[in-house]
């Protein structure tokens, strides 16, 4: 059997914590992705409920690696990913508390404000999932990197998704030949570039394998990414069977409590009564 330099141990692993994403079907690549690369620092910017964050998270946890996967975001949302409230910055943080002390680090607030702190060339991995619009993507590109290593890769998800007024797949389209670069097409796109001229020998041997067999390099992702998209609705369904099971068996906990309680028993007999006076009535 031929062995592919695109492909790990890493590539089927499944995520620890599953929350409403439309990243699902990047997982497996992101997984071997730092696996390759082992970043000494991981940034994201945009990570709302956090699946992206968790993922790097999992696969610096799984490989021992010491690496700090920082997500930045403000936690407000946007006219893309829709506006939302506290809770949805308290579940990240709950989570990084709780499965990745020590891993994972949460910056609040705008983009710009942690790129000029962040030391030069000093990211080795990073992912630009934030506002959506052409001009958007490209500040953001501009503004971090010059904070991006020399052995550094950029991965930019949505690439492929045209709806409303997104430009991630115009900006795609200017960059991807300034750089090497793959892209995937599934789960709404996510371009891979490699920026820094000391590219990673197992990631140089990836895009390699791109430019010969991109089509068996998409499929294979393609394919694991659809084996984790289904393994989240799985887990989403049985879910909702618990929580209407643990509704089901609480209302007749109520019922039986009810049943057994003193004012239940003492009103018994103006139960039967009413009860008998019903039945004469109907006859």
């Amino acid at each position: 059997m031929r062995e592919h330099p695109w492909i790990s141990a890493a590539s089927y692993w499944e995520p620890e914590r599953f929350v409403g994403s439309a990243w699902y079907q990047h997982a497996p690549f992101a997984f071997w992705l730092v696996d390759a690369v082992e970043p000494r620092t991981i940034v994201e910017l945009g990570t709302h409920r956090g699946f992206s964050y968790f993922v790097f998270c999992e696969a610096v946890k799984r490989l021992g690696l010491d690496t700090v996967v920082t997500a930045t975001d403000g936690w407000m949302g946007d006219e893309h990913a829709g506006f939302y409230g506290q809770a949805v910055y308290d579940a990240v943080a709950a989570t990084t508390s709780e499965l990745y002390p020590g891993i994972g680090e949460l910056h609040r607030g705008w983009f710009d404000d942690f790129a000029g702190p962040t030391p030069d060339r000093s990211i080795d991995l990073l992912h630009i999932d934030g506002r959506h619009r052409y001009e958007d993507v490209w500040h953001d590109f501009e503004s971090w990197l010059p904070n991006v290593s020399d052995r550094g890769v950029v991965i930019c998800h949505d690439t492929t998704e045209r709806k409303r007024d997104f430009g991630v797949w115009k900006f795609w389209d200017e960059v991807r030949d300034r750089y090497p670069s793959f892209g995937f097409e599934h789960g709404h796109g996510l371009g891979v570039l490699a920026v820094g001229p000391e590219v990673p020998a197992r990631m140089s041997a990836f895009l390699d394998a791109g430019r010969v067999d991109g089509d068996e390099v998409r499929d294979f992702y393609h394919e694991r990414g659809r084996r984790i998209s289904a393994s989240a609705q799985a887990r989403a369904d049985a879910a909702r069977h618990a929580a209407a099971a643990a509704k089901l068996a609480a209302a007749e906990q109520r019922v039986r409590d009810l049943e057994t309680s003193t004012s239940w028993k003492i009103t018994a007999p103006m139960r039967r009564a009413s009860s008998a006076l019903r039945s004469r009535g109907r006859g």
